[in-house]
This record gives C-alpha cells, sequence and structure tokens, in this order.
C-alpha cells in the first residue's frame, strides 16, 4: 500500500512539473510576442514621425510658392487673395418652407375626385 502511495505521489509531481514547464514555456512564449510587437509599435511611431516631418518639410510655404511659380503654364494657380472670398450676404439661404394655419383645411390630391361640389372659392386676399 506504502508503494502505490509513493507512485501515485511520484506521478502527480511528474504531472505537475510537466504543466508547469508547459506553463513557463507558453508565458515566454507570449513575453517574447508582446516584445516582438511593442518593437514593432515603437519602429511604426518613429517612421510615422519620420513621415510627419517629411510632410511638413515638403509643405514649406516658400517651396510650394516655387512649384506654382514653375508649373503656372499647366496649373494656372494664382495666389489667394481676401477677393477670393465671399460675403456673408452671398450664400443662397433655402426658402421657407410653407406653413398652414390651423384653420386652413388641407385638400388631398386622393379627396379631389370625392369632391361633390366645386373646390372652395379663394379670396384674393389668400392669393400671395
Amino acid at each position: 500500500m506504502r508503494s502505490l502511495l509513493y507512485l501515485l505521489t511520484a506521478l502527480a509531481v511528474i504531472g505537475l512539473a510537466s504543466w508547469a514547464y508547459r506553463e513557463n514555456h507558453l508565458t515566454q512564449q507570449a513575453m517574447n510576442t508582446r516584445a516582438a510587437l511593442e518593437r514593432e509599435i515603437a519602429r511604426l511611431e518613429e517612421e510615422i514621425s519620420m513621415q510627419r516631418v517629411e510632410w511638413a518639410y515638403l509643405n514649406r510655404p516658400d517651396r510650394l510658392r516655387a512649384l506654382v511659380d514653375v508649373n503656372f503654364d499647366a496649373l494656372q494657380l494664382v495666389p489667394l487673395t481676401a477677393d477670393h472670398f465671399g460675403e456673408i450676404d452671398e450664400i443662397a439661404y433655402p426658402a421657407p418652407e410653407a406653413r398652414f394655419e390651423i384653420g386652413q383645411g388641407v385638400v388631398v390630391l386622393g379627396e379631389l375626385e370625392q369632391l361633390t361640389g366645386d373646390l372652395p372659392a379663394t379670396s384674393e386676399e389668400d392669393q400671395p
């Protein structure tokens, strides 16, 4: 009986050791993956900052002005002045929607055929 207990204990220790080894291996693998991802993120952030610097360098006003002057025949670009902007009163706003008074009747097109009498007469005051 004692040998069976020793055998079960030895098997339990071996099983726990293999489980611990496997977990350690998976943890190391996850840590290596995380480190690789952090290196990739750092590389991409550096690349983005380099592209921002390059974009700022290429968009210098004096450089763009020189390009416009060189390519004037093809592009026909002119310098931006205050005359290029409009006034606030030049904006075309949409017309206000027609509103009906509560006392006015609304004739629906389908009901027009069902009317037996004449349409209600409109006075000259109702005309726009």
